[in-house]
């Protein structure tokens, strides 16, 4: 990983963000330009052609003079205006073009700003002919459609949004598409270069090579993967992606959670179970949890995941809980090696297995798949050194939560383990201080209502963290109610619910408070009501959207030959050919000769327990500019656009602190967002998705969320695993503290500001009382409302005696007092006191009995 300070590593950011679309009868012209509409690209597509597709790109970058005598010249029929090309499908007839025509901003991760689609454009590219149209074209464009783009679909012109902020933030070690990191030799060590001249660091651009499991419209970018310039390629993630921020006494600390869902074995809920041959398992989700204090970044990774075994759930009856079985013996657990040795490339060791799956019962159910996975890890565990060994964790969540049980507590304890062992990656703005190495890989049956609880568990424990590593907090704790995990609260149940619509059709049944006991019983009601929705969505439904999901992604293709009833996708009998291969046709494979012994590879095991993928990243171009000023690397002038026209509740940092009054107290007479107090939040959401359902989801009773099983069994353990410190595997990092950088008004003033105690509040109370009735014609206010009412109230508790002779005298007329003649006397005495004394002889008795009236001789 580069640790240099003199090497600066940029992203190339596409030049590629405006796309405008004009149509004539024998061509489409796509012209791309960047934010400035200075630089420009041009697309021409043929349509006469109904059986290939034909792209014809103009290498050079135009200037604006070209492209008006381009548009002006071509006679065009029809104009759309769009922000980016997401791909080309073909079903049976011809192509179609699909454009992203409104965006809006979500997140900003540094200056690089995330969308979201909002909406669509399928345009047909291909004139039909005059022959016969195909009856399955139009049933194919439907199903095709029925994913729904406009929800919980992201993209970035900058930011490789399908990696890791501790990926994309390491120094490439390759460079080349097709790179093999076994034998071919690395880029030099960057600690060894040094800037020339006059400039004081070295600048690079480079283009990331992206994690395909997250692109959900890579098989629509396979028609121009190879003939057009990268930057047409934009590529888009599905999952979550939300931000919020902590005001921290005036200083924004923005919190943002990335969730990218796998595309490989992707389905919906009782359809995808388990894992295919290849190691990938359903409802794969990776979490990211990144937290901003200006250029410092602090970045954490978990993820979910159902047993990476091979089993299922009969659908054919329609009950609540179908029955689970186990569909293929795996003695020597390949499926899960594969799974797991992706995960130890990917992540580092150690991975941490926490399942949440229930472990004794009356009667077999869930226990069985807790069976499966321990003996896999077992066996798996016998080939791997000491250090780097998996880690599994068993937790009942469901037994915990009933009775008296505090599943967020035993579920802290747990995530503390988990935070000491894997630690986070950590950047200061100038290099990186701190990796994490490992992943903590949580799952139930489902994995959706417990899974969520346990992964903000593990979220909260791991923000402690974070903001302990940034300065603002010592110990690393926070306390719940307060206004920071209120906020985080929020932000996973969002993240729960977009999930839980996904792959299981309906939003969270059992969510954060149902497990912390604080939710209001009116909320059962929902619950039942989200369960009818899984229930009906799951039964009636799932198929059809596992139909659309299977065609968006490319694992059906339809064929001329699809009017044979045997052949179209909605008559296949299953789907398992389109995700499984079959072993005859996986053939042997350099990596499948090696002993099943040995399944980790070499260079993944002598990396550990660091990540291979980022100790070797590798990027598909890399670029030495002269500065840091270039077009294709200034991130400033990409992400303030004072030339654009923008609302004043369009901007991304006001949307952030406007969702952000959803957790904020409306009185409070403590402003630190650590301090646990009462919230009255709104119940609205914040995710537009969360109001309909997904495209992509699918629903009924949840089997894994179930809180009610009976079980015969005593609690078991919470962890096996020890605690270890974060100092026996790096370096111990200096943290600054919010008490050091604010000094408290003791050391500056000499006082300190406390929240009074009960019995100075008494006496200020007495205090209060006594100014009102002191206060001019109080008294006679205070008569008059009880004659008012026909009741006489006695006047206060407290006596109030008058201090001076002064009367209730007015600003027109002031009636002096009067004194008294020995006053008087006294008063004439002292002022003649002085010419006795100074004037006249000490000795003589008249003046020794002037002084004895203010002296006391016999002291």
């Amino acid at each position: 990983m580069n640790t240099s300070k003199i090497v600066t590593f940029n992203p190339i950011i596409s030049s590629i963000q405006k796309v405008a679309l004009y149509e004539t009868k024998s061509k489409l012209y796509l012209i791309g330009s960047n934010n400035q509409e200075t630089r420009f690209r041009i697309l021409e597509i043929d349509r006469t052609s109904t059986t290939e597709l034909k792209i014809f790109e103009n290498p050079n970058e135009l200037e604006v003079r070209d492209i008006r005598k381009l548009i002006s010249s071509i006679g065009y029929t029809k104009s759309i205006s769009a922000y980016g090309v997401l791909g080309f499908v073909r079903f049976l007839e011809g192509y179609y073009l699909i454009l992203i025509t409104k965006r809006t901003r979500c997140a900003v991760i540094g200056m690089h700003v995330i969308y979201t689609i909002k909406d669509t454009v399928m345009i047909k590219i291909n004139e039909s002919s005059t022959k016969q149209p195909h009856p399955h074209e139009q049933r194919y464009l439907k199903m095709f459609s029925n994913i729904d783009l406009r929800s919980n679909f992201y993209f970035c012109y900058s930011y490789d949004l399908t990696r890791s902020l501790q990926y994309n933030l390491s120094g490439p070690k390759f460079v080349g598409p097709e790179v093999d990191i076994n034998t071919d030799e690395p880029v030099p060590d960057w600690d060894k270069m040094r800037p020339t001249g006059v400039d004081k660091g070295v600048e690079f651009a480079f283009r990331s090579i992206s994690r395909k499991r997250f692109v959900w419209n890579s098989f629509l970018l396979r028609p121009m993967e190879h003939i057009l310039h990268r930057d047409w390629l934009l590529e888009i993630i599905h999952g979550f992606i939300s931000q919020s921020n902590i005001n921290i006494f005036g200083r924004s600390v923005y919190v943002c959670l990335i969730a990218r869902r796998s595309n490989r074995f992707a389905g919906t809920r009782f359809l995808k179970r388990g894992a295919n041959h290849k190691g990938d398992v359903a409802n794969e989700v990776e979490t990211e949890q990144i937290v901003m204090d200006g250029r410092r970044m602090c970045g954490f990774i978990q993820m979910r995941g159902s047993i990476p075994s091979h089993w299922s759930q009969d659908i054919s009856k329609m009950v609540p809980k179908p029955p689970i079985s186990l569909d293929l013996a795996d003695p020597y657990a390949e499926t899960s090696a594969k799974h797991i040795e992706r995960l130890l490339f990917h992540y580092g060791a150690p991975v941490i297995i926490f399942n949440l799956v229930k472990k004794r019962e009356k009667r077999k159910h869930e226990s069985i798949l807790t069976e499966e996975m321990l003996s896999s890890v077992k066996y798996l565990n016998q080939f791997l050194p000491p250090p780097h060994k998996i880690k599994y964790i068993h937790f009942d969540m469901a037994r915990k939560s009933r009775g008296d049980g505090n599943v967020m507590n035993s579920l802290a304890d747990i995530a503390e383990n988990v935070i000491q062992q894997m630690g986070m990656f950590l950047y200061d703005g100038d290099e990186s201080q701190l990796y994490q190495t490992g992943i903590v890989r949580v799952n139930c049956v489902d994995c959706l209502d417990r899974t969520n609880t346990a992964q903000f568990a593990i979220g909260k424990c791991a923000l402690g963290h974070q903001l302990c590593q940034l300065g603002f907090i010592d110990p690393p704790k926070l306390e719940f109610d307060s206004d920071c995990v209120t906020m985080l609260e929020t932000l996973y149940e969002d993240h729960g619910d977009t999930l839980a619509l996904q792959y299981g059709g309906s939003q969270l049944v059992h969510r954060i408070k149902t497990y912390r006991k604080t939710a209001a019983w009116t909320s059962q009601g929902n619950d039942i009501m989200q369960t009818l929705s899984r229930y009906y969505s799951n039964t009636f439904s799932d198929t059809e959207k596992q139909h659309s999901i299977n065609l968006f992604l490319g694992y059906y293709v339809p064929h001329e030959n699809d009017s044979k009833q045997s052949s179209a996708i909605w008559e296949l009998p299953t789907d398992y050919y389109m995700h499984n291969i079959q072993r005859r046709e996986m053939g042997r494979s350099s990596r499948d000769s090696a002993p099943l012994t040995e399944w980790v590879r070499p260079i993944v095991m002598r990396n550990l327990p660091y990540s291979t993928s980022d100790c070797n990243k590798i990027v598909s171009e890399l670029i030495r500019v002269h500065s840091k000023h270039v077009e294709m690397i200034d991130s400033y002038s990409n992400y303030h656009l004072p030339h654009k026209l923008t609302a004043f509740d369009e901007h991304i940092a006001y949307q952030i602190s406007y969702l952000a009054r959803n957790f904020v107290r409306t009185f409070r007479t403590n402003f630190s967002p650590f301090e646990p107090g009462k919230h009255e939040r709104s119940t609205s959401s914040k995710n537009p998705s969360l109001t309909g359902q997904s495209s992509t989801s699918s629903t009924t009773s949840s089997t894994s969320s179930s809180m009610d099983e009976a079980s015969s069994s005593d609690e078991e353990p919470l962890s096996d695993i020890k605690t270890q410190s974060l100092s026996g595997k790096r370096e111990a990092i200096a943290t600054s503290s919010l008490k050091a950088t604010l000094p408290s008004t003791l050391d500056i003033y000499g006082m300190e500001v406390k929240k009074p105690d009960k019995k100075n509040y008494a006496l200020y109370k007495k205090y209060v009382q006594m100014a009102k009735q002191s206060m001019p014609l109080a008294e006679e206010n205070q008569v008059r409302n009880s004659q008012m009412t026909g009741q006489k109230k006695i006047l206060g508790c407290i006596q109030l005696t008058p201090l001076s002779d002064f009367k209730k005298d007015s600003y027109e007329s002031v009636e002096p007092p009067t004194v008294p003649q020995v006053s008087v006397d006294i008063y004439r005495n002292y002022v003649d006191s002085y010419s006795t004394l100074f004037t006249k002889d000490i000795e003589s008795a008249n003046t020794r009995d002037v002084i004895s009236k203010y002296v006391n001789f016999s002291l």
